[in-house]
């Protein structure tokens, strides 16, 4: 596994003001010091009848605010390339930003991927941590087929989506 950086994003939901572009630019400063990353450039754009995008692009990689007043969301993104966790952002935003609720996804920007288990049902996901993928192709009858090597069980095959066969399975 080749990690690249740390991802955050955080949906602020519920919000019922419509900041002025400034606001943001500031809560950017106030991250970016708190983060001791460096800003290169910040570009903006005020959307007509509403709506505000900003982003700063950084020596490490960047932040961004995106909203969406007649939502009531403001969407916040920050990707870090270097040793700083991008998490930092999350107590400036809320003080900032008046709010219900804040939801907040983390993300491991790596070489290894998600494959999701077709019998996953709506409120649970179940997925394989693939560290590489050996092979994947059509079969002559239409089979996809795909031979990965999953986290927790080795070389594993995989028919049209579902798990057939694994190496701790069985000896191979």
């Amino acid at each position: 596994m080749t990690k690249v950086g740390e991802h955050i994003t955080l949906d602020i939901i519920g919000t019922t003001k419509e900041y002025d572009p400034s606001v943001y630019e500031k809560v950017i400063q106030d991250i970016a010091k708190a983060a001791k990353v460096t800003i290169l450039n910040i570009s903006k754009y005020k959307f007509e009848p509403q709506g505000f995008t900003i982003l700063a692009l950084l020596a490490e990689s960047h932040i961004s605010f995106h909203t969406f007043p007649e939502k009531g969301i403001i969407s916040f993104d920050f990707f870090t390339c270097g040793k700083v966790n991008p998490s930092i952002a999350l107590d400036i935003v809320k003080k900032e930003f008046a709010h219900k609720r804040i939801v907040k996804k983390e993300f491991n920007r790596d070489t290894k991927s998600l494959y999701h288990d077709i019998y996953s049902s709506p409120g649970l996901q179940k997925s394989y941590v693939v560290n590489d993928v050996i092979e994947d192709f059509k079969s002559k009858v239409g089979q996809h087929i795909e031979i990965l090597e999953l986290e927790q069980f080795g070389k594993s095959l995989f028919i049209d989506g579902e798990i057939q066969v694994a190496a701790t399975d069985e000896h191979l």
